[in-house]
């Protein structure tokens, strides 16, 4: 079932991006199906039966809406995606915190994604405009969720929880580049594996 779960997860992903470069009316339903699989993996490795599983699946519910609401086109659905993500992150930091925190991991971790983070936003500020305070939570959260992802790791997770959160941040580039900065298809045929290879990563990160 796994298996089959992330082969459906890649192939619909690689039919995504296809119909992001051809403007196919199919899009939506190949990246909901792509979204889909992602929680059937979870599902699939046993997440609902562990805390840190139940909350990474939510984490991915969450997720899932805002791929959802990111197919529409206009602010106010980005808006909302953009709000569902962040609360996805925020439940990613829940998870990983359940895992208990390397103390030493997660310092250096937030020094260097601190450093990133001000570059992003110095990058970003003078194309937000007036979204300037949703796109400043949007980057300190899934900063702090991948401070956290490594702080887990430093107490023995699974190298699938830091790689995870790392892929989803440089994933989330390319969404705010093709927002905000230089809107363009290859945006996409990059973001898009970056970030369902992230989720397919912290969904198999849940596995018993």
């Amino acid at each position: 079932m796994t298996v089959i779960a992330v082969l459906v997860t890649i192939a619909f992903t690689a039919a995504l991006v296809w119909a992001e470069t051809a403007e196919s009316s199919a899009l939506r339903w190949f990246k909901m199906v792509a979204s889909t699989g992602f929680l059937a993996i979870a599902v699939s490795v046993g997440a609902p039966s562990s805390t840190y599983g139940r909350i990474v699946l939510a984490a991915l519910a969450l997720s899932w809406i805002g791929d959802l609401l990111l197919t529409y086109r206009s602010r106010s659905a980005f808006l909302a995606g953009l709000v569902a993500f962040l609360l996805g992150h925020v439940a990613f930091v829940a998870a990983f915190w359940s895992l208990g925190i390397g103390v030493v991991y997660a310092v250096v971790a937030a020094v260097v994604v601190a450093v990133i983070a001000i570059v992003v936003l110095r990058w970003l500020a003078p194309h937000v405009g007036d979204m300037k305070g949703p796109v400043v939570a949007y980057v300190g959260v899934i900063s702090v969720m991948v401070m956290f992802a490594f702080g887990a790791f430093g107490n023995g997770a699974s190298v699938l929880v830091p790689v995870g959160a790392m892929l989803f941040f440089v994933s989330d580039l390319f969404v705010a580049r093709n927002q905000f900065v230089a809107p363009d298809v290859a945006n996409r045929i990059w973001g898009l594996p970056l970030y369902y290879l992230a989720q397919i990563l912290l969904a198999l990160s849940t596995a018993n």
